[in-house]
């Protein structure tokens, strides 16, 4: 049997093709779209610098009638992510900055959401 050249780790993502995650956010953005206000929104379209040689590209750059959203989307964390969600919110404070994490179906579905700095629960 042949061996794969990822197995034992995740494969590469392809910038700019969504994942199946990310696509089934993608699809929650567009059903609230009219109760959050959202105007628009934009899959890995931002670059935030952090520091020199250093970038952070959200997954979803979300345009509201009176704000801007950064939406960064998780299966799971790895904590260097984190830390650029983090430092990148820090750093960027004129955005919103929402991470949304899917909950597994056998924990009831959905998403948790969380705000930098802000509230956190259970979609």
């Amino acid at each position: 049997m042949r061996k794969h050249k990822w197995q034992g780790r995740q494969p590469r993502h392809e910038p700019g093709k969504m994942n199946k995650t990310e696509a089934a956010y993608a699809f929650r953005l567009d059903l609230l779209r009219e109760e959050l206000g959202i105007e628009s929104w934009l899959f890995e379209s931002v670059k935030l610098r952090l520091a020199d040689n250093t970038w952070y590209t959200p997954d979803f750059f979300v345009i509201c009638e009176d704000h801007f959203e950064v939406h960064e989307v998780k299966g799971f964390w790895r904590e260097d992510a984190r830390v650029k969600w983090k430092v990148a919110a820090e750093q960027y404070p004129w955005f919103k900055f929402i991470a949304a994490q899917v909950i597994p179906k056998k924990h009831g579905g959905g998403w948790k959401v969380e705000v930098y700095g802000g509230e956190e629960g259970d979609e």
